[in-house]
């Protein structure tokens, strides 16, 4: 491995192979690596093993700008995931680059040197490497565990209780009375999938979650491909989807009651008649102030048809050797309990920042366009969207910083930086989701501002516009020039 690189990316997943596509082919001279804590490539997409997992949105706008998605299926199954993000790796030898098993643990940034050093352990040992740039693709979540309740009693079940975040590949669970805890993506993916050998799968949720199925082929999409090819089909496919995910969730904001009964409607069309309904599948919140879970064909709708599945809507009370005991005063057996309850956040993987011997702290931050932070140089990370595909905003996020690249080039710059000395800006949440793995773990991550360009933008039409098309030197980027010597040294001096 190469003790020095143009361009430091970290993490080998759907974000980290995306930036290092669009580094390679804008930039075919720079040096890049990317360096993956685990032992394998595909992020998510390899930690995840559960029954059935699957995208939470469509593949056309899941996958990659430059690479389209040519398969049959819009919502996909985990594994054809993975194998489209390593066929991407490959075909472009972006696999050479990647260095597993090497974690990062701190980066430390000279303003002297206009240099990044970053310290990783790999196995026993501990090397260095330096870049000129760092771009984190690290996600937002712990990859070493999820989040699990402190339930009551729990020591007392005797079966196995199991985090879908760790899956274990012998679990047998075949004529078994499970019950899945939890109502969100990973709860509506795992109760249809594990019907096909359990005995029974309950979803015991504390509150109802919106649920809307949807084809699992998208065939309009299918037909364009034939039509235009796969290219052109796919950009088309991409926007008709985009349009639809953006009208949808901005009715929701602003004519909930609509929504709300739109998707009641649909549900009530896909249950048994005389379904309680509103006891099981209607929330206290409105549309997307969590995220919106699609479940394909409505294979969980179909699954509680055929009674393989059901849904309980209670409170756990404590765990008995053989089930659960509900406030309600209800006992549900179990013989295997999963505890899908959601993630553990994890700013930039854990990696500790400085920059000329000072601690970052996050907080004191501010997120500038959702992508770079005050007062870190030749730094850009990647958060997806919370009402879209993540690949959408990872694309323009790349786009964008080889666009920066481009500007530090053309003008013979060797830093840029996000600064906030203009009028006052109230600082809020990054993330304003009001989902409970967000809520938990917020204010431990950057901040985000109540004015452009210090927000997280949540519309892909916008970041289009900003990101792909907005002015590189719009006076809050500052640059330094790179000093013409021939230790490599930065003047100092404020010229962009």
């Amino acid at each position: 491995m190469s003790d020095h690189v143009d361009v430091l990316i970290v993490g080998a997943g759907l974000s980290g192979i995306g930036a290092a596509h669009h580094i390679h082919a804008a930039f075919p001279w720079r040096t890049y690596a990317i360096l993956e804590a685990r032992e394998a490539s595909g992020g998510t997409w390899d930690l995840f093993r559960y029954p059935g997992v699957r995208s939470d949105s469509d593949m056309q706008t899941l996958g990659y700008r430059f690479r389209p998605w040519t398969q049959a299926k819009a919502i996909a199954d985990g594994p054809s995931i993975l194998d489209y993000i390593r066929d991407t790796a490959s075909s472009a030898g972006i696999d050479r680059h990647i260095q597993y098993g090497h974690r990062v643990i701190s980066a430390s940034w000279s303003t002297a040197d206009s240099l990044w050093t970053v310290e990783v352990s790999h196995g026993d040992e501990t090397v260095r490497m330096t870049a000129r740039f760092l771009y984190l693709c690290t996600g937002y979540y712990h990859y070493d565990g999820g989040y699990t309740p402190d339930f009551p009693e729990i020591e007392r079940f005797g079966g196995p209780v199991i985090h879908p975040q760790a899956w274990p590949e012998d679990l047998d669970y075949a004529d078994k009375k499970v019950v899945v805890i939890g109502s969100g993506a990973t709860a509506v993916t795992l109760v249809p999938a594990m019907t096909d050998k359990a005995s029974h799968v309950t979803m015991l949720q504390r509150s109802p979650t919106y649920i809307l199925a949807r084809p699992g082929e998208d065939k309009l999409a299918n037909q364009l491909r034939r039509l235009l090819g796969d290219s052109l089909g796919y950009k088309v496919t991409r926007w008709k989807n985009v349009a639809m995910s953006t009208l949808i969730y901005k009715l929701s904001r602003r004519r909930p009651g609509m929504i709300r009964s739109f998707i009641r409607d649909n549900t009530v069309k896909m249950l048994p008649a005389g379904y309680d309904v509103d006891t099981h599948f209607k929330p206290r919140y409105d549309p997307w102030d969590q995220r919106l879970c699609l479940v394909p064909d409505g294979d969980l709708f179909q699954a509680i048809r055929r009674g393989d599945a059901s849904v309980v809507t209670d409170e756990i009370a404590g765990f008995s050797t053989d089930g659960i005991r509900l406030k309600s005063g209800a006992e549900l057996p179990a013989d295997i309990v999963v505890t899908a309850t959601g993630l553990r956040l994890l700013a930039f993987g854990g990696i500790r920042l400085t920059v000329d011997g000072h601690e970052i702290k996050l907080p004191e931050t501010l997120a500038y366009k959702g992508m770079m932070l005050s007062g870190l140089p030749n730094f850009v990370f990647t958060i997806g969207y919370t009402n879209a595909s993540w690949t959408l905003k990872a694309d323009l996020v790349s786009e964008y910083t080889v666009r920066l690249l481009r500007h530090m080039d053309s003008h013979g710059f060797s830093q840029c930086m996000p600064v906030q000395d203009g009028p006052k800006v109230t600082e809020r949440p990054l993330m304003d989701f009001a989902a409970g793995y967000v809520q938990r773990s917020m204010h431990e991550f950057p901040r985000a501002g109540s004015r452009r360009p210090w927000q997280l933008g949540m519309s892909y039409a916008n970041d289009v516009v900003r990101l792909r098309h907005g002015r590189i030197d719009d006076g809050t980027l500052r640059f330094l020039a790179r000093k013409p010597a021939a230790d490599n040294r930065v003047d100092g001096v404020e010229v962009g």
